[in-house]
């Protein structure tokens, strides 16, 4: 099974190709351009490199939202685009699950945090927990898998919320995303226990990383047609907010 992989939600450009679970091959981009100038050429290079024929594509996974309005728009037109034209579904992975899952595995608490703007961050709580089926069988040791579990639901707050939910769990938590540079100093002056930041390699929005997450949801059915996909805003964009406001 092949498995194209988008991600525009952030600062970051990201495409991928996976294959049976595997990666095929990614590229990733954090720059001074829209991702209406490098999701597509991006996307281009990747199947010229890895001799990708599309029509052998079985599915697209697209980061679905929170995140930037402009950047979800053009990764969800893409995704649609692409999806019509090769008659395959769309599987829609919440951005910040898709962060979380960079951290696959941990036993600490992951909180990706998103600069939503105007003091607020996009952001959730997530643990990875075990799979019964999962390590030692019949003698012989078999690698460990986990699933995502969701702590606290993703959504938009400030940071001295998410901190106060992250200190009454009272678990070592790692942050991710490009919410961390922003606020880190509030979260030093916050947070009552301990935390980590994820280091430059893991810190951001990974198209593989949802790709990933697309093979057990496509498993699941958890899927939608190109013309019942939706970004997921979590709130309004600023002009509607403006709008609703001088109403």
């Amino acid at each position: 099974m092949k498995i194209i992989a988008l991600d525009s939600s952030g600062l970051v450009a990201s495409v991928a190709l996976l294959e049976d679970t595997g990666l095929v091959g990614e590229y990733n981009i954090q720059y001074k351009k829209t991702h209406s100038q490098t999701l597509l050429p991006m996307l281009e290079e990747l199947k010229d490199q890895v001799e990708l024929e599309l029509s052998t594509v079985d599915a697209i996974a697209i980061a679905s939202g929170p995140g930037s309005f402009t950047g979800l728009r053009i990764g969800s037109a893409t995704a649609k685009g692409l999806a019509y034209a090769l008659q395959i579904p769309i599987i829609e992975i919440p951005t910040l699950q898709g962060l979380a899952c960079n951290l696959y595995g941990t036993d600490k608490l992951v909180c990706p945090i998103m600069d939503a703007r105007r003091e607020q961050v996009y952001t959730g709580i997530y643990a990875f927990e075990k799979k019964e089926n999962s390590g030692s069988t019949e003698g012989l040791h078999e690698p460990d898998s986990y699933i995502i579990k969701e702590i606290l639901s993703d959504r938009p707050v400030s940071v001295a919320e998410i901190a106060q939910h992250c200190n009454e769990l009272d678990r070592e938590v790692i942050f991710l995303g490009d919410g961390v540079p922003v606020y880190g100093e509030k979260l030093k002056e916050l947070m009552k226990v301990p935390y980590q930041l994820a280091p430059a390699h893991m810190n951001r929005q990974r198209a593989a990383a949802f790709g990933v997450l697309a093979f057990d949801w496509y498993a699941e059915g958890r899927y939608v047609s190109a013309m019942e996909h939706a970004p997921e805003y979590l709130r309004l964009s600023q002009a509607e907010r403006e709008r609703n406001h001088a109403d």
